[in-house]
């Protein structure tokens, strides 16, 4: 179903390592005219709950005032981040930019092996938080007249969305960036599952998955539910939104990104890497249990996998940046002050509909998330090995992205609490 290339050699990419220690377009190219199902973790999850530890509903229109900005030392939000730790994951790093001042925190070991300490100015994968790169490209291209948020798919991807209830001509653009298209996700497919997730992860690391691939995939089940008839969080959707943004552009969705917001915004440790599996320095290792559900723990005394290199077409626009925490804040402190998106585009992006039984709401490739205090806006992502979140206030004035180079860390929401709301 999927291209399988030769394994490119990279140093300490496949064997078990020691466990942790706990410490502190235009027209159309002529080229596009030519489940009930098993559920599980995803390989660019929102990870709505397993990541946030969230509990309640957010209704879509809920109104919340905005977080006090922690001011200070951070001392809060550094014992959060010594806390997940402690938990037992390799290590964590922390950026905060309120206002003209910015601050990093970090905790416990890059490396395994070295036992060297993880640095603030690191890269690592942020698996989903590319939804909101990929959005703000296509919302770009609605303020340009290009398309329409109400196009169909299958106006600008004719006859590819087809089969077992799948539709493309009932579903559009909006659909597949607020994720109520119903389209099946690729990522909860049970063999998918097993080659990514799980140990065999380790002789398929290095596939190379084309969107066309995943897409077949997905149209192997039935949808979720009718076009507009539910929410469900989808990977499917955002491959799809890419090759939307190559139909009309004529360029692949990863020139656009780094046209349109990398280099006007100066986001140097941010890339799209392609096939390339290699992490840029400078950068942790990362680590996975691969029980064959990302994000699960794993038995106690489990081996822990170095899961650094990998070939990230198997995320491709739902889960390949690679960035550090400076960027991800100067990324939406930007998009949520109005400087990447005219005012329609960015009411389109934070038109939300709520996700039952959390304190989410998702709009077009951004959360809403409800803290104790207030409401904050990003997105979090997980891939393996490498868990991220990157929230900032409604105004874009006060941001903080977090990485865990480990994919088992469970709730850290704490870190979240601690700087949007620690007095």
């Amino acid at each position: 179903m999927y291209e399988r290339h030769a394994p490119r050699r990279h140093p300490r990419a496949a064997g078990p390592t020691a466990p942790a220690a706990s410490t502190a377009r235009g027209p159309r190219p002529a080229r596009a005219r030519a489940r009930a199902h098993r559920r599980g973790a995803v390989v660019v999850a929102a990870v709505v709950g397993a990541v946030l530890g969230v509990a309640s509903a957010l209704p879509a229109t809920a109104a919340a005032a905005e977080p006090a900005a922690t001011r200070g030392d951070h001392r809060a939000t550094q014992e959060a981040i010594d806390a997940v730790v402690a938990r037992g994951v390799p290590g964590v790093v922390a950026g905060v930019s309120d206002g003209r001042a910015t601050w990093a925190g970090r905790s416990g070991t890059a490396d395994l092996r070295s036992g060297l300490p993880r640095q603030a100015d690191e890269r690592f994968r942020v698996g989903s938080i590319t939804k909101t790169f990929t959005a703000t490209v296509l919302l770009q291209l609605v303020a340009e007249g290009r398309l329409s948020l109400d196009d169909t798919v299958h106006h600008w991807l004719p006859d590819l969305v087809r089969g077992n209830g799948h539709d493309g001509e009932r579903i559009t653009v909006r659909q597949l960036l607020n994720h109520t298209s119903g389209v099946y996700s690729y990522t909860d497919d049970a063999d998918v599952q097993r080659r990514l997730f799980g140990t065999d992860f380790l002789r398929h690391r290095y596939d190379t998955w084309t969107p066309r691939d995943i897409v077949g995939i997905a149209m192997k089940h039935r949808p979720d539910f009718e076009p507009g008839k539910g929410w469900h969080y989808s990977d499917t959707n955002y491959v799809l939104a890419a090759m939307v943004i190559e139909e009309v552009t004529g360029r692949p969705y990863a020139r656009e990104v780094e046209r349109r917001i990398l280099r006007p915004l100066g986001l140097r440790a941010t890339s799209l890497p392609g096939t390339d599996a290699r992490m840029p320095a400078p950068s942790a290792r990362a680590y996975s249990k691969l029980t064959g559900v990302l994000g699960a723990p794993g038995e106690p005394g489990s081996p822990t996998y170095d899961v650094t290199s990998l070939n990230p077409t198997l995320a491709g626009a739902a889960g390949e940046v690679i960035s550090s925490t400076r960027d991800l804040n100067r990324f939406y402190r930007a998009l949520l002050s109005g400087q990447l998106l005219a005012p329609d585009q960015l009411r389109e992006m934070t038109t939300t509909v709520p996700i039952a039984g959390t304190k989410f709401a998702y709009g077009l490739g951004l959360m809403k998330q409800q803290t104790s205090c207030g409401v904050v806006w990003g997105h979090n992502g997980a891939i393996q090995g490498s868990l991220s979140t990157s929230l900032a206030t409604a105004d874009g004035e006060h941001a903080l992205s977090v990485n865990v180079n480990g994919d088992w860390a469970g709730a850290y929401n704490e870190v979240v609490e601690a700087e949007f709301c620690a007095k």
